[in-house]
């Protein structure tokens, strides 16, 4: 597998530590006019990116946009699909759901400076905001260390940097949309209190690791059903891995704590939807504690993609 870098969208690139998540639908009120405004922000994104990055160079701004199926057959109903992107469909479980909350665009931007995913967002705005509702809007935050918000630290079990294109970028297995990814994007709700009632070591065989130093645990001292174990995908013997950029958010006053987890992935069926099948489907006990409230697909296109988007060739 070749993957040209310099045309894929910021799909495993570092998670930053001021993240703006947001995912919005289309009003549908003029087919046309919806097309043309995509085409419009098409064009201009890798504008407005390079701009912040040539104002705020120390930033590390990385960025990623993407639709749904139903706004890719809304949109383009004449062009091709690509290959693994569907209509997320909730997963249920003996006790527990991951819902599906339809939704056309994704965005999620991260950086180094607050200011700089605001300002972006900001512009994005100005070309969408006639023709769009806003679903969700998500502010989050880089913990302690790089820990969710629960005390662990998160994406240890992420590729080590070298692979992880390898994982989060499309092949050749789908060549009119390689340099691709399919980003799926839940947003969970936690229980602190309750979480924070277990002991240490009731938290640790939870999660399948040591809270302190993050050395995982033996297989004989977690839960069968711990967070490490049941969120694998280990088909046909080989554990196949995602890039997860999971992002704290808390509004403290308000007695509000979440994780928004987003998953970038070369493939969506085979593994990521996998990963998702056997936490609902073990009751994975981190669920005891996190509800989840939103939950689709997206795929991610390539610049060169978006770059045909922007010519009005899809």
């Amino acid at each position: 597998m070749t993957i040209n870098l310099r045309d894929v969208q910021d799909v495993y690139k570092d998670a930053g530590s001021d993240i703006i998540f947001a995912t919005l639908d289309l009003k549908r009120e003029d087919a046309a006019a919806d097309k043309a405004m995509i085409a419009d922000l098409a064009e201009h994104l890798p504008a407005f990116i390079n701009s912040m990055n040539i104002r705020y160079p120390d930033a590390k701004l990385a960025v990623a946009f993407g639709l749904s199926r139903k706004a890719w057959d809304y949109l383009f109903p004449a062009a091709p699909v690509p290959k693994e992107l569907e209509e997320f469909q909730p997963v249920v479980g003996p006790k527990y759901t991951a819902v599906a909350t339809p939704a056309d665009l994704f965005f999620h931007i991260r950086s180094q400076n607050s200011a700089v995913p605001f300002e972006l967002m900001s512009e994005i705005m100005t070309i969408i905001d006639d023709q769009t509702v806003t679903l969700d809007e998500t502010h989050g935050f880089r913990y302690f260390e790089g820990r969710a918000i629960i005390g662990f630290v998160d994406g240890t079990e992420n590729p080590s940097a070298l692979d992880t294109p390898e994982y989060a970028v499309i092949g050749d297995e789908d060549p009119t949309f390689e340099n691709g990814s399919y980003a799926f994007a839940q947003k969970y709700q936690h229980n602190m209190k309750a979480w924070n009632d277990l002991t240490t070591e009731d938290q640790e065989k939870a999660i399948g690791r040591k809270k302190f130093n993050d050395i995982e645990l033996a297989d004989e001292k977690k839960l069968p059903n711990a967070h490490n174990v049941v969120s694998q995908d280990n088909d046909g013997g080989v554990e196949h891995k995602i890039v997860r950029m999971n992002v704290p958010f808390s509004n403290p006053a308000k007695n509000e704590n979440g994780t928004h987890f987003i998953g970038y992935a070369r493939h969506w069926r085979t593994v990521t939807k996998r990963m998702l099948q056997g936490m609902f489907d073990n009751s994975d006990r981190l669920l005891d504690f996190s509800t989840p409230e939103t939950g689709e697909l997206f795929f991610i296109p390539s610049k060169s993609v978006l770059g045909q988007i922007a010519d009005g060739e899809l």
